[in-house]
């Protein structure tokens, strides 16, 4: 008596669209073995495309007939697309089961393979579901083309979107919060120049549920989708390009092209030897050089028995090292010294307006230029209208002139209108009196703040790296609005002499020429 193994396969779509019930075949399988008094061997469960014959199910039935103690003498299937929908791996697969004394048979189309016509009918049954595969993947691929000339993004939404529905069963992508800030902050960031995109990136995911890769990351910010764009890939004489897509986009097209030539580098970028943080113990990472080598300092926490305790230190083989919550309280000791009195803020005060008088146009100057300018064309167009009563220009030039002319005054004075030049000047003393505030007290936004709000105030008056020997930090260079503030201020607050007594841990000494590279305290 034969033996069959019975080989079950259907797809999820199958199912969907035909009616390939699992339940179905196996039924019709085994009325076929109980009227032919074959025996039921194994019974196999495939849901995996025929396209090919890497199978789980497949690969795991042909290894057990290749061993000898199989005895099964059959494998059955309802028809030939249930065993293989590719006309060439199907008649490579009947030969191997053949050399193993295993006939493969469709039960509701029986062929005798022993006769050589049949294989010609082998070949129809096998090449109709081939054919109807390229079919239907050809029609996809011209209506998913179709689609994206379109503007409509295909597929799985991109990091930052959300694929949506609308009322008719159309797809569209959405911008999807916070991931669409986050992703606008990245390429802002990477457009400026001071990191590096891992780096970026790094933060990124500190900022979202959502984390993405290094190779994902990259994918993302060279995706023209998020300017709103949508990419049509070349096909045959079709050359490739870009259309105007139809979901909202993150950034600008100017802002994706500058990030594009950056990455490219095609920019050369100066960038400061800083990096993202987030441990808060070691806010001066990266600001620090060693007093003996001068390479640049890390900072790094070693676990003792009971509590972590974190230090600055160089290489090794220098063994320059220190304990970093010495070096940020001597810090932000120094930072409580570098404070303004009230006489100093309405100087500066006075300094910035007269500035900002003298060099921006105010509103009141730019009130009265758009003034100026509604009296001019509204002369011109007085000028036009008596050279048409004297007939020197025609009807026709007068009506296109008195247009323009109406055009460019409707417009100037919509602007007047519109314009809240007194708020804008509040604005400008309400922005003094914050920058003022702010530099007052340095000290209590540096201790306040976190790690970058303190690393932000660091870079903005220290642009060169800072020396700290254990007790003082020294610098080749500090910033120059700041350092001529603080300087003024300390010599209004000396005594009749201008002396002051107290001793700066920012050290003020300037070494000799030819001792060491000469040095300006802060």
């Amino acid at each position: 008596m034969k033996k069959a193994d019975l080989y079950i396969r259907v797809s999820t779509d199958e199912q969907a669209d035909k009616g390939y019930s699992q339940r179905d075949q196996e039924e019709r399988l085994r009325r076929f073995c109980t009227s032919n008094k074959i025996t039921i061997g194994q019974v196999i469960y495939e849901d995996h495309s025929a396209k090919t014959f890497n199978r789980p199910q497949w690969t795991q039935l042909l290894s057990n007939l290749k061993k000898k103690s199989s005895k099964t003498n059959l494998i059955l299937f309802t028809k030939w697309d249930r065993f293989s929908r590719n006309a060439g791996d199907a008649y490579q697969m009947i030969s191997i089961l053949t050399k193993l004394g295993v006939e493969p048979q469709a039960v509701e189309q029986p062929l005798d393979l022993s006769i050589p016509e049949n294989k010609m009918m082998l070949a129809i049954y096998l090449a109709a579901p081939e054919v109807e595969n390229d079919r239907r993947a050809l029609n996809t691929f011209y209506g998913m083309r179709r689609a994206k000339k379109e503007g409509r993004v295909m597929g799985m939404a991109p990091f930052g979107y959300i694929n949506r529905s609308k009322e008719d069963g159309k797809k569209y992508i959405a911008l999807k919060e916070p991931e669409a800030t986050n992703l606008r902050w990245a390429f802002d960031e990477i457009a400026k120049g001071f990191f590096s995109a891992n780096e970026i990136r790094l933060k990124l995911n500190t900022l979202s549920s959502r984390k993405l890769s290094r190779s994902a990351f990259h994918v993302a910010i060279r995706n023209p989708i998020y300017c709103g764009k949508v990419f049509i890939e070349k096909y045959k004489d079709e050359e490739a390009y870009f259309v105007q897509g139809q979901h909202e986009p993150i950034i600008s097209s100017e802002l994706f092209y500058k990030v594009q030539t950056i990455l490219d580098g095609n920019i050369r970028q100066e960038r400061p030897n800083t990096k993202f943080l987030t441990d808060t113990k070691l806010p001066l990472r990266g600001f620090l050089i060693c007093p003996k080598c001068q390479r640049n300092l890390t900072g790094s926490a070693s676990k003792g028995r009971n509590n972590r305790y974190y230090y600055y230190h160089c290489l090794p083989s220098c063994g320059f090292r220190q304990k970093a919550e010495v070096a940020n309280s001597i810090f932000e000791e120094e930072l409580q010294r570098l404070e303004l009195n009230e006489s100093m803020k309405k100087y500066l005060k006075k300094i910035f307006l007269d500035n900002y008088k003298t060099f921006v146009k105010t509103p009141i100057n730019e009130k009265k230029d758009i003034s100026d300018e509604i009296d001019q064309l509204n002369s011109k167009l007085s000028i036009a209208r008596n050279k048409l009563l004297a007939e020197i220009i025609d009807d026709e030039d007068y009506i296109e002139i008195k247009k323009d002319l109406k055009e460019k005054i409707e417009k100037l004075e919509d602007q007047l209108s519109k314009n809240d030049f007194e708020r804008k000047t509040q604005n400008i003393n309400g922005l003094i009196e914050k920058g003022i505030e702010s530099i007052t007290n340095l000290s209590k936004l540096y201790n306040e703040g976190g790690i970058k709000t303190k690393r932000d105030i660091i870079g903005s008056i220290f642009p060169e790296k800072l020396e700290f020997d254990g007790k003082t930090y020294r610098t080749t260079r500090m910033n120059v609005v700041a350092y001529r503030i603080f300087q003024i201020n300390n010599e209004l607050c000396g005594n009749k002499k201008r002396r002051n007594d107290y001793k700066n841990h920012f050290s003020c000494l300037v070494a000799k020429t030819g001792v060491e590279p000469v040095t300006s305290g802060l």
